[in-house]
């Protein structure tokens, strides 16, 4: 029993690290894409970034 739980643990670890990096690399695009909207947001709001959420 405890072999099954460890293997399906894993495969989820797997599958969350998977998610959480195309989230980041999804962050990462947006930021880029929106970089002079974020400059002139910063420019009222010094040290300003948009919030990256760890769960959906």
């Amino acid at each position: 029993m405890y072999i099954a739980y460890s293997a399906l643990r894993e495969t989820n670890t797997k599958q969350a690290t998977t998610t959480l990096q195309q989230r980041l690399k999804g962050y990462q695009a947006a930021c880029q894409k929106y970089q002079q909207e974020i400059a002139d947001i910063q420019k009222y709001l010094p040290g300003w970034t948009p919030e990256f959420k760890l769960k959906a």
